[in-house]
């Protein structure tokens, strides 16, 4: 018989999984644990306790046993571009929503387009990168705009001192610079862009205790799929503090180092988004700790409101569409401080 509290969580052993595996269970659900790696996932199982089922993306029928008994899944294994389309394939299977923390690009505009009018027309419910990228920005761009209906422009800065990559990150971004072929992109007049150009180095006031930076402008992200999807804003573009996006660019670069009894690193961030009508300009402002640990009560507070109807529309939908953004993100205050300006 299907639990309401089981929740599969594919790719539970990754550094995002097991935030999403602890986040789960303290909001008192039971994880599922499941992933491509047999001897990862055992290690987990024994460490925290709970069930697992192994499953790969190339074995539908290992999928079907991991979902047969879940009331939803959360997907946190990169790259989305081979891992989104098998588990949602799943997920329509076995009828329950299906959630994931993707900030590919590719892998988010082929779940809209491929997946949209099957999962509206069964009234099934997927949401794609509800996490730190695309999710979160999507929710605070939503709740700055207000009761505007559209705007001309919605700008994301990313305040973060520095970004240690996960291996994961890594290697999503590989897959992300071999599908555009070396490109890079951006999102202007209602449509995404290829360029072969540097992107621009400019000046970004961040609000305290920021303060100006230098940003590399048009250093796209997750937020140009899930924004447009259901938000009139023709221009959206996003920026990554320099030092940020020379971490990320460095081969180098060492992965996340706990620094609390929860495993946050000593990363933070400032998300400053502002959105402009005219000569209007509505503005959300969120500060946390950790872009990845951060991810875990997003996507976990997005599975809790889908479980319990807290929902504006079914199919394939971003954070905004879905979720009242305001209310949202105020139930994400242990996480993060927020302040808005509409």
């Amino acid at each position: 018989m299907r639990s309401t509290r089981t929740v599969a969580v594919f790719g539970a052993y990754g550094h995002t999984g097991r935030f999403v595996v602890a986040e789960l269970r303290d909001r008192g659900f039971i994880p599922l644990l499941s992933g491509r790696d047999a001897d990862k996932l055992k290690a987990l199982a024994h460490e925290t306790g709970l069930d697992a089922i192994p499953a790969t993306v190339e074995d539908s029928s290992s999928l079907d046993r991991l979902l047969a008994d879940a009331a939803a899944v959360i997907n946190c294994a990169g790259p989305f571009a081979a891992t989104a389309a098998p588990v949602i394939e799943a997920a329509l299977r076995a009828g329950i929503p299906y959630l994931d923390v993707a900030a590919e690009i590719e892998a988010n505009l082929d779940t809209f387009a491929h997946f949209a009018d099957r999962a509206r027309d069964a009234g099934a419910v997927i949401v794609p990168a509800m996490a730190f990228f695309g999710g979160f920005g999507d929710l605070l761009a939503t709740a700055a705009m207000g009761d505007w209906t559209e705007a001309d422009q919605a700008h994301i800065a990313y305040g973060l001192n520095h970004w240690h990559p996960t291996t994961g990150t890594r290697t999503a971004g590989a897959v992300s610079r071999q599908r555009r072929e070396g490109r890079r992109l951006r999102y202007a007049g209602g449509q995404l862009e290829y360029r072969h150009d540097d992107p621009p180095l400019l000046d970004w006031e961040f609000p305290d205790p920021m303060g100006p930076r230098s940003v590399v402008g048009e250093f796209t992200m997750a937020d140009v799929v899930t924004i447009p999807s259901h938000l009139s804003i023709p221009d959206v573009c996003t920026y990554m503090t320099v030092e940020a996006a020379r971490d990320i660019a460095a081969p180098d670069t060492p992965t996340p180092t706990a620094v609390d009894e929860h495993g946050r690193s000593g990363q933070t961030f400032l998300v400053d988004v502002v959105v402009r009508s005219g000569d209007a300009e509505r503005r959300a402002v969120a500060r946390g700790q950790d872009i990845y640990a951060v991810t875990a009560p997003l996507v976990v507070e997005a599975l809790g409101r889908v479980l319990t109807g807290r929902t504006r529309a079914v199919g394939v939908v971003s954070a905004g569409e879905i979720f009242d953004a305001p209310d949202f993100l105020r139930a994400l205050s242990p996480h993060i401080s927020l302040d808005l300006r509409p």
